[in-house]
């Protein structure tokens, strides 16, 4: 029973034992892929919480008005001293003409029509790289030669912050939470397993076979396990996401939401999913057979 590893041994005699108790190892499969549909299911909330997040984001913007006793052209000569403040990403100019020009098309009315053409001031559109260094560059900004004041919604900034910040690590936290509970649950029933093989492993033991000898075939169980389990959930959670996605766009009350699509993310979720459920499935598998190598 000292045997050198085999590999195509230990495999073939996992690969048996998960039809030798079929029930128990079908129960396994099955809490595997529960534990995996509410991780995944929670992940990829994470992810388009971020992902919408980070369109608002994209699109938040603060203004910088340029002094009045400047020209067009000596305001636009700013530009470059703008873009060079790191963390600036897009820098737009606006004229005086074209800004009265949208708030006039904004306010929809014929009292603004006859409004002379220097009534606002020559601007610039500013976009960050980094939300969160926001209010280090608007500072940076105003301090430019020629910037009269800079108009920015700090407080939404801050706000977009912390709401990402706050999303990812409820997620972080719940996705811990459900990893212990399905390792302690897939423990359990492997447990339930290795109990009517504990005869078998006492005569194995007492022949003098090595603890990893006899452990090797449960880990190749757990394996196999973790990645049916994994496969299974895959799929189960692309349906899911396809009904939900299906759900929103048909929802006009929810239209302002945007899901990425399931094929953008699959890799990701696959690989997730099978890493997951190998240290679900070996790591229970580990913990149960713990107690019966004690002969």
């Amino acid at each position: 029973m000292t045997r050198r590893f085999d590999i195509g041994y230990h495999l073939s005699e996992g690969f048996k034992a998960i039809f030798t108790h079929g029930f128990m190892s079908f129960a396994a499969v099955c809490m595997i892929v529960a534990c995996l549909l509410i991780m995944g299911s929670f992940s990829l909330v994470a992810i388009n919480l971020d992902n919408m997040l980070g369109e608002l984001e994209r699109e938040n913007e603060f203004l910088a008005y340029i002094d009045d006793s400047l020209t067009e052209e000596q305001a636009r000569a700013l530009e470059k001293n703008i873009r060079a403040i790191p963390n600036v990403a897009e820098v737009t100019f606006v004229t005086r003409e074209e800004a009265l020009e949208n708030y006039v098309a904004g306010m929809d009315s014929e009292l603004y029509e006859d409004l002379p053409s220097d009534t606002l001031r020559h601007r610039y559109r500013i976009h960050v790289q980094d939300i969160e260094r926001m209010e280090e560059t608007v500072s940076q900004v105003k301090a430019v030669s020629g910037v009269a004041k800079i108009s920015a919604a700090l407080e939404v900034a801050k706000g977009f912050v912390t709401v990402r910040n706050l999303a990812t690590a409820i997620a972080g936290i719940m996705i811990a939470i459900l990893l212990l509970v399905s390792l302690f649950i897939i423990s359990n029933t492997i447990r339930l397993a290795t109990f009517y093989r504990r005869e078998e492993i006492a005569i194995m033991k007492m022949c003098g076979a090595t603890n990893w000898f006899v452990r090797w075939p449960f880990v190749f169980e757990g394996i196999l396990l973790g990645l049916m389990g994994a496969a299974i959930a895959f799929f189960l959670q692309w349906g899911v996401y396809a009904l939900i996605e299906q759900a929103i766009v048909q929802t006009d009350g929810v239209a302002l939401l945007t899901l990425l699509p399931y094929r953008a993310l699959a890799g990701r979720v696959l690989g997730i999913f099978c890493g997951t459920g190998l240290v679900i499935g070996v790591g229970g598998s580990l913990i149960a057979i713990r107690k019966f190598l004690q002969v």
